[in-house]
């Protein structure tokens, strides 16, 4: 047995691997073409219109260098733009546009019925106990990370 299969870095790797898997899938199978990171942005932007990049990569932990990559997908699909600050006219703020709205409204109920498929195997008890378990311990390494999550949860 390989020493691997007692630590928990790889089955957090493994985790990701099998959450990303689902989720390309279900896009793929229901006709939308968003990553992971882009629909925790669109989200993000919806429930937080005109932020800026640097904000938006904290509140999604994304690292603030290659946010704008993502942003830049996101523009060149028609689902975000770019407008000039009007408190600071050097900065961009991000908004949805019309089409970014709809696909954030299609997507929303898809994302959160495969959220169960990620977590198959365990019965919804132990999905809540596993997310509750997941939620600790990166709130307690989050300043580990390269791209820390950056909220107020009240």
């Amino acid at each position: 047995m390989l020493e691997i299969y007692n630590m928990p870095g790889h089955y957090i790797r493994r985790m990701h691997q099998i959450a990303v898997s689902v989720f390309a899938d279900r896009m793929a199978r229901e006709g939308h073409d968003l990553t992971p990171v882009q629909f925790a942005a669109i989200s993000a932007i919806s429930c937080n219109p005109g932020i800026d990049q640097a904000t938006l990569s904290g509140l999604i932990a994304y690292d603030r260098v290659t946010i704008g990559g993502v942003i830049d997908r996101l523009e060149h699909k028609g689902l975000v733009r770019r407008d000039v600050s009007k408190r600071d006219r050097r900065a961009k703020v991000l908004h949805l546009t019309d089409a970014g709205i709809r696909e954030f409204e299609e997507m929303k109920t898809i994302v959160r019925s495969l959220q169960s498929d990620i977590l198959v195997g365990l019965t919804p008890e132990e999905q809540t106990t596993f997310l509750n378990l997941m939620r600790k311990a990166a709130d307690a390494g989050n300043k580990l990370s390269r791209a820390p999550l950056r909220i107020n949860r009240d």
